[in-house]
């Protein structure tokens, strides 16, 4: 059933233009949406009322890693992490190693939900699971799809594990991307060796699209990758042709010279910041100077709230960062330019938010950004639409029984925390 939102305060995503207006929503991953002034003859659509309130483009997540999310109140690791490289492997690469079917489907159930009620209704993934590869990515597009949520995966292919593994997770990466949109996934410069990198930016040639990768999290990165191969990450990327790409994305990307934010400036590759997780690690502050524009935000799995990672970006760059109000908002919103740039679908004008932000102080195009930053956050959020499907009602998912899902993981995941 197509969808009608009556008496809507419309925000235009781009220009911030404010209209009072009616809209048509049609269903479908290539639908649009259509301003209208009489309703009499849409009777036999759904009527939603968003009189006083908010209507604009949905969020989308630029990085997110669906497998953490029974990593909420697990037990401690056996060893407290001292560094980076610690917190990674008596950390995350416990956690994934344990992952089997079932938890990697709640898990990314769990996440798809929480980007549905949080205005998010477009993900872009990078799992991990290396003793359950094979048919994992299939696993995780099932569970976004049955929220609601679209999706653009890949799978961390890594050396870490020997090369066995290393051809596995390629092999998974190319069986998917025959059937479906998704990217090249690597780990980080310092877990992928060189026959591991030449394969997989051949395989993302293969099927035209980008690499997704981790870069620079932390200086080790940098260190490792001048020792073993005698330059820095940008350089060694760069000499692997995987920067020629403008549907490839770096994460992080925190310890760089002035050379390497030269040659990503002057290539086609997007960035991917992720200010709450460095802080958490412990690993440095992203700062974009230098950098170019074409910089959006991700979660790096530690929740589902892209409002939250605007805010924490603008109120750590205050200290780090050359971020304004402006940029904020342009971060928040620049990887709808990537996906639409890139021609991947999912994320077209019929993905819509509705919030009920009722502020004590006039809200208007010139001061949107100051709301944006100091005032709306998730729990104004009302109705998610994405493909022109309702997905959220009244603060509740549709598609799912949220109840249900809930209790069988709390179940699932104590499983999962007694393999750890």
């Amino acid at each position: 059933m197509s969808l009608l939102l009556k008496n809507a305060t419309y925000i235009d995503w781009q220009s911030l233009e404010f209209f009072q207006t009616n809209i048509f929503v049609e269903e479908g991953i290539h639908g649009s949406i259509r301003f209208i002034k009489d309703i009499s003859s849409f009777s036999d659509s759904q009527i939603i009322d968003c009189t006083g309130k908010i209507v604009t483009k949905s969020f989308a997540v630029g990085h997110h890693h669906a497998y953490s999310a029974m990593a909420k109140g697990m037990p401690p690791p056996k060893k407290i992490p001292e560094n980076f490289p610690e917190i990674l492997k008596y950390v995350w690469w416990n956690l994934d190693k344990c992952l089997d079917e079932e938890t990697i489907e709640y898990s990314a159930l769990l996440t798809a939900m929480a980007c549905a009620k949080a205005g998010s209704t477009f993900v872009i993934d990078h799992h991990a699971s290396p003793n359950f590869i094979k048919g994992s990515l299939e696993i995780l597009a099932k569970a976004f799809t049955s929220v609601g949520i679209g999706h653009l995966l890949c799978y961390e292919i890594t050396d870490r594990d020997g090369p066995d593994k290393a051809e596995q997770g390629i092999s998974e990466t190319a069986d998917y991307l025959q059937n479906h949109e998704g990217l090249v996934g690597l780990h980080a410069s310092f877990t992928v060796g060189d026959d591991t990198l030449k394969k997989s930016v051949a395989l993302a040639n293969q099927y035209q699209t980008g690499i997704h990768i981790h870069v620079a999290e932390d200086l080790y990165d940098q260190i490792h990758c001048e020792k073993t191969y005698n330059k820095r990450l940008i350089q060694r990327f760069a000499d692997a042709g995987a920067l020629e790409s403008g549907k490839s994305l770096l994460v992080h990307c925190l310890h760089l010279d002035a050379d390497e934010r030269r040659m990503i400036r002057s290539s086609p590759v997007w960035l991917v910041q992720n200010a709450e997780s460095n802080m958490n690690n412990n690993v440095g502050h992203f700062n974009g100077m230098g950098l170019g524009e074409r910089i959006m935000l991700g979660t790096d799995g530690m929740h589902s709230d892209m409002l939250q990672s605007a805010k924490a970006a603008f109120f750590i760059g205050q200290c780090f960062d050359t971020i304004n109000y402006s940029s904020a908002y342009e971060r928040f919103r620049n990887v709808h330019h990537y996906l639409q740039t890139n021609n991947f679908s999912g994320d077209g004008e019929n993905n819509l938010v509705v919030l009920d932000y009722d502020s004590g102080t006039e809200l208007n195009q010139n001061n949107f950004a100051g709301h944006f930053i100091f005032g709306m956050n998730a729990t104004h959020i009302t109705h998610v639409i994405s493909q022109g499907k309702l997905i959220v009602q009244d603060k509740e998912l549709k598609l799912v029984d949220e109840a249900v899902i809930l209790h069988e993981s709390r179940k699932i995941a104590t499983k999962l925390w007694g393999r750890l």
